[in-house]
């Protein structure tokens, strides 16, 4: 009978527990939980490194568990942004999918070793203006504006001398700015030279016309020699063949000879006037062809990488309006200009009829580079240039960024190129960026100046401590031990008297807290500790 009892009872207790554990009321209750509870992200039970952001399957057939925002935010740690595995360049503010694998970008918590750059309060962020901007892989294309001046081409100048003495007779070219064409007549010059070698050579022509009937070959041939002596003292006194010719023909020399151009130009200078004596070698007319000019353009030694021979330019006047010529880049000089800093680079244009690019005019000269640079470029107002160091600041996410150092290349259209610290896909300040980096700065000053740095707990430790004594240590001393603890604070002149005949506490890292009471101190938590 007794046995009965204990398992009818037994039986009764079974049901009992059944009903409390299986019934709606529990499983509903069970269900208004899980519903209030939000889900931030599903990770692998056995390598909680993976996460993702939808339900999945692990490798080894077990399901992705949820991890609710309760779970989240009840624990020490909290998540700041998110980074990819493989990447970690590559961050964001919210969970998602890396864009160059693929995988579940991994959580970054806070006070972590994976965690950079400083957090700035949202509202802060808003204040400030921050506005952030991607960054890519860009063709980078450069237009160079530089102010030109024309000159002349100076394998285009021309000199007209003489090779002899004499008394100019007639004048053509009598004024200066003349067009002269090749071969027309710039002025007569009487010569005493000139004359005795006209004579010399009719006295040859005439010798040698008689020994063509003489039948000793040798009086032939010294003839022959005789003639072509002369002839040739007139030709390299520069007298045309057609002089010569007509000299053969009347047997008659002249006073005077014609001297011509021996190019086409304007007379840039004129150094003689009519009646002039001149002498072997003076110069005598300055002969110019502006058909082509060369135009010298000023660069600024940074734009020298996207110069190159043989490159087009646009020339502009302000005086042709809507007007362009087209130049090329003929030659770079090798020096620079010790004063401006700057290269010369000289342009030849070909010139209008009209003579529309006159010598000594200024110009404005555009030079597009067919160069181009594909590179992660970043714009010129996100980097911060301090003259010994470059800085950028990047936006991890959840209002933490970075400021980083970052080497810099060639400028172009607004940008400039990164060669080392950003990758593409990163998100750059390209706003108010000058603040965060002040801000950045101030955090680590005053970390250095309160000496956490030198505590051996950090910062964490310390804050963690302060909540574990928050509510309770605070309770447990009086009021009138905090009273006097907030006096000796402001009071900094009695901080170091003892009361008559008393104990006085401490704390190790603020000495300037001073109790007569064991008890926690009131700026970090820890134990006050009894002063020696």
């Amino acid at each position: 009978m007794k046995i009965i009892s204990i398992a009818f009872i037994s039986i009764v207790v079974g049901l009992g527990v059944g009903w409390i554990i299986f019934s709606p009321v529990s499983q509903e209750s069970s269900a208004v939980t899980n519903a209030e509870r939000k889900i931030m992200y599903y990770r692998d039970p056995m390598n909680p490194q993976n996460t993702s952001v939808t339900p999945r399957k692990a490798p080894d057939g077990m399901d992705y568990v949820p991890v609710y925002e309760e779970a989240s935010t009840a624990g020490e740690k909290k998540i700041a942004y998110y980074h990819d595995p493989m990447h970690p360049w590559f961050t964001s503010d919210k969970p998602g999918k890396a864009p160059d694998c693929g995988m579940d970008l991994v959580p970054v918590y806070e006070g972590g070793s994976d965690a950079k750059g400083i957090k700035i309060d949202p509202r802060t962020i808003q204040n400030m203006g921050v506005k952030t901007e991607p960054v890519s892989i860009q063709t980078l294309t450069k237009e160079i504006r530089a102010v030109g001046k024309i000159d002349f081409d100076e394998t285009r100048v021309y000199n007209v001398n003489t090779k002899y003495m004499g008394w100019i007779e007639k004048l053509y070219a009598d004024y200066t700015g003349k067009f002269i064409k090749k071969g027309e007549a710039l002025m007569e010059l009487y010569s005493p030279d000139l004359v005795n070698a006209q004579q010399e050579y009719l006295q040859a022509y005439g010798y040698k016309q008689q020994m063509e009937q003489s039948s000793l070959d040798e009086m032939k041939k010294s003839s022959s020699t005789l003639l072509q002596s002369a002839k040739r003292k007139l030709m390299y006194w520069d007298i045309p063949e057609s002089d010569i010719a007509e000299l053969e023909k009347t047997g008659k020399f002249k006073k005077t000879m014609t001297i011509y151009s021996p190019f086409e130009g304007i007379v840039m200078e004129k150094m003689v006037v009519k009646g002039q004596n001149v002498m072997t070698g003076m110069e005598m007319f300055k002969i110019v062809d502006l058909s082509t000019v060369w135009i010298y353009a000023e660069i600024y030694q940074f734009e020298l990488p996207w110069i190159k021979l043989n490159q087009d330019a646009e020339i502009e006047l302000s005086y042709y309006p809507g007007k362009a010529m087209k130049g090329k880049i003929t030659y770079i000089y090798p020096n620079l200009n010790m004063e401006s800093r700057t290269a010369r680079v000289r342009i030849e244009v070909k010139n209008t009829e009209a003579i529309t690019l006159k010598p000594e005019m200024f110009v404005t000269v555009k030079i597009k580079s067919p160069i181009s640079v594909k590179t992660i470029a970043v714009p010129e107002q996100a980097i911060i240039r301090s003259g010994e160091r470059n800085i950028a600041v990047i936006a991890l996410g959840g209002g933490f960024f970075d400021p980083r150092e970052v080497k810099l290349g060639v400028t172009a259209a607004g940008y400039v190129q990164v060669l080392e610290g950003i990758h593409d896909g990163e998100s750059i300040v390209v706003s108010s960026q000058f603040l965060i980096d002040s801000e950045s700065n101030l955090k680590a000053a005053i970390s250095q100046m309160s000496g956490k740095t030198e505590i051996d707990t950090g910062h964490a430790a310390m804050q963690t401590k302060m909540d574990e004594h928050k509510g309770h240590n605070m309770k447990d001393s009086s009021a009138t031990s905090v009273k006097e603890n907030m006096e000796s604070m402001h009071n900094h002149g009695d901080m170091e008297k003892k009361s008559d005949g008393k104990q006085t506490y401490t704390c190790e890292m603020h000495p300037e807290v001073i109790s007569d009471k064991p008890g926690d101190c009131p700026k970090c938590g820890m134990k006050l500790r009894q002063k020696k």
